[in-house]
C-alpha cells in the first residue's frame, strides 16, 4: 500500500485485492461479542469534514473505533474554517495536534492531493471525496459488494459488466469505480443524457451510451447516481419526471436484468427519481449491504495504512482462522 490513499488510480491489481481480501477477513470480526481490535491504539484519525456527510463520516468513524484508534472529528460549519480559516492553517493545526491520519472531504477536486503533497501533514491522507473527482473508498466498497455478490466474496470481477447510470458529470464515484473496476477486470458502461457526460469521458476506460434499455439484459450490476443538484449552476435536463421516464430504474426496467444481477447505489438516494421506492426495497438491491460494506472496507484501508502490517501471501492473514490472526497481528 502507499502512504496515502487519494485516487482510485493509485491502486493497481494487486493493491485492491490486499483491500478487499483484508476486508474479508475484518468482517469475520462482526459476528463475534468483542468487534474491537487493539491494531491502532494510541493512533490519531482525524475525520476532515468541510461538506455535510452521513454515510461515509459515520462510517469512517466506526472503522476507526474499531480498530482502537482516537478519533476527532472536525466539521467545516462552527470552526474556524467559517471564520475564514484556510486548508493549510487547519491542516497545520491538525499537524500540531499529532494526526496520524487525516480522512478529509472537500468541495473543491484536487483538496486531498494538496494536502497530501504540501508537507502540511505528516500522516496519511485518505480522499473521502474531492468535489467532482473521486472518492475512492466508495469504489472499493462497491467492488466489494459485488465481489460477494457476484464472484463469491474471493472470486474475480473480470468479464463482469458493470452499467453506471446517471449524472457522471458531478459524479465523484463514477470516475473512482471506473478506474478501480476496470483494474479488477470488469466491463463498465456509463448511461447518461450528453449533458450529463464529462468533457472527455471518451478517453476513460469504458464505454458509453445514451439509452438504459439497450444494457439492462447483459448486466450483472447495475449503479444508479443521485442528481447532484446541490453542483448544478444551470439546467441539465428538461425536468425530473422527464429524467426518471429516460434514466430512472423501475421494476419493469429491473425485471429486464438477469436473475443474478443486483442494484447498487452510493446514496443518498432521490427515491422516485433516479430509483423507484419497489427497486430500493427490492429483493435485488444491495444498497443497505454497501453501507454495512463500508466499515470494513475503511477498516481494511485504515489498517493497512496505519498498522505497519504489509498483508500479502504468506502473512499471517492467510490461514484458517482470519480473525484470529487478525488480533495476533495486531497486540503484537
Amino acid at each position: 500500500m502507499n502512504r496515502h490513499l487519494l485516487s482510485a488510480a493509485d491502486l493497481d491489481r494487486d493493491n485492491a485485492l490486499l483491500v478487499l481480501d483484508t476486508a474479508t477477513q475484518l468482517a469475520a470480526l462482526t459476528d463475534r461479542a468483542v468487534k474491537k481490535l487493539p491494531t491502532l491504539r494510541g493512533r490519531t484519525v482525524v475525520n476532515l469534514f468541510f461538506e455535510d456527510s452521513t454515510r461515509t463520516r459515520i462510517s469512517f468513524e466506526a472503522a476507526a473505533k474499531r480498530l482502537s484508534a482516537d478519533v476527532i472529528n472536525f466539521a467545516a460549519k462552527g470552526s474556524s474554517v467559517s471564520k475564514g480559516e484556510s486548508l493549510k492553517d487547519t491542516a497545520l493545526t491538525l499537524e500540531a495536534m499529532g494526526a496520524d491520519a487525516v480522512v478529509i472531504r472537500h468541495s473543491a477536486s484536487g483538496a486531498a492531493h494538496r494536502l497530501a503533497h504540501s508537507g502540511w501533514i505528516g500522516g496519511s491522507v485518505i480522499n473521502a471525496g474531492d468535489g467532482t473527482h473521486e472518492h475512492p473508498t466508495q469504489a472499493l466498497l462497491d467492488a466489494y459488494t459485488m465481489r460477494h455478490h457476484l464472484a463469491g466474496g474471493t472470486g474475480d470481477l473480470s468479464g463482469r459488466r458493470v452499467t453506471i447510470v446517471g449524472d457522471v458529470l458531478h459524479s465523484r464515484v463514477a470516475r473512482s469505480n471506473v478506474l478501480l473496476l476496470t483494474t479488477l477486470g470488469a466491463e463498465v458502461t456509463l448511461v447518461a443524457p450528453p449533458t450529463l457526460l464529462p468533457v472527455g469521458v471518451e478517453q476513460w476506460p469504458c464505454e458509453t451510451t445514451y439509452d438504459l434499455d439497450s444494457v439492462l439484459a447483459t448486466t450483472d450490476a447495475i449503479m444508479m447516481l443521485r442528481v447532484n443538484r446541490e453542483r448544478m449552476n444551470a439546467q441539465y435536463f428538461p425536468s425530473a419526471r422527464e429524467y426518471s421516464r429516460r434514466y430512472g430504474l423501475d421494476v419493469k426496467r429491473m425485471n429486464q436484468l438477469p436473475e443474478h444481477s443486483i442494484v447498487m447505489h452510493p446514496g443518498p438516494m432521490n427515491r422516485g427519481v433516479e430509483i423507484a421506492n419497489d427497486v430500493a426495497d427490492s429483493a435485488r438491491s444491495v444498497i443497505v449491504e454497501q453501507v454495512t460494506n463500508g466499515v470494513n472496507v475503511r477498516m481494511a484501508v485504515l489498517y493497512l495504512l496505519l498498522g505497519g502490517a504489509q498483508l500479502g501471501a504468506g502473512s499471517e492473514l492467510d490461514t484458517p482462522d482470519p480473525a484470529a490472526a487478525v488480533l495476533t497481528e495486531a497486540t503484537r
